[in-house]
């Protein structure tokens, strides 16, 4: 299945989100929740700097649509995400019962829809969620790509100042 006009813009918008993430030394992720073609909620990754395991943007997008809906159910709704939410965030989205969940890059380490695991299509699930994934893949890939090839890079500054060698 592939996305629309209408997914790539709001995962453009999700890719807004992740350049912030990136910009707070956080890995970019960024997520937005849509109902009715509005947004609703809005997220990006902050476990580092919130001292939260749990502050994956998903989850961050998920609580700010709950609290502005004054609800945590929200049918109807499509979650974009940049990349593939990892089973915490899965579990989440299932349980506040997003009716559609759209994703850039798949994680192949830790991708819960489709790469390490398919927790979407437990039949022990009491919710169906229709995803898609691979809408503005390069680009949600290559800010994540980016980011950690800065990081090592500067890991590897930091051990030549600290060993002596420059």
């Amino acid at each position: 299945m592939t996305g629309t006009g209408e997914d790539e813009a709001w995962m453009s918008r999700a890719l807004q989100l992740a350049r912030q993430a990136a910009a707070a030394g956080e890995v970019p992720v960024g997520a937005v929740l849509v109902l009715d073609g509005r947004e609703i909620g809005a997220g990006f990754n902050a476990p580092i700097s919130g001292c939260d395991p749990t502050a994956h943007a998903e989850i961050r997008a998920l609580r700010d649509a709950a609290s502005r809906a004054g609800n945590y159910r929200l049918p109807g709704a499509t979650l974009y995400v940049t990349l593939e939410p990892c089973t915490m965030c899965v579990g989440a989205i299932v349980h506040s019962r997003v009716s559609r969940l759209v994703y850039g890059a798949a994680e192949p380490k830790a991708g819960a829809v489709e790469s390490a695991r398919r927790t979407l299509e437990e039949e022990h699930l009491n919710w169906r969620v229709e995803s898609v994934g691979g809408v503005l893949a390069d680009q949600c890939s290559s800010i994540i790509s980016e980011f950690f090839a800065r990081r090592r890079a500067d890991i590897r500054r930091r051990r030549q100042l600290f060993s002596g060698k420059e």
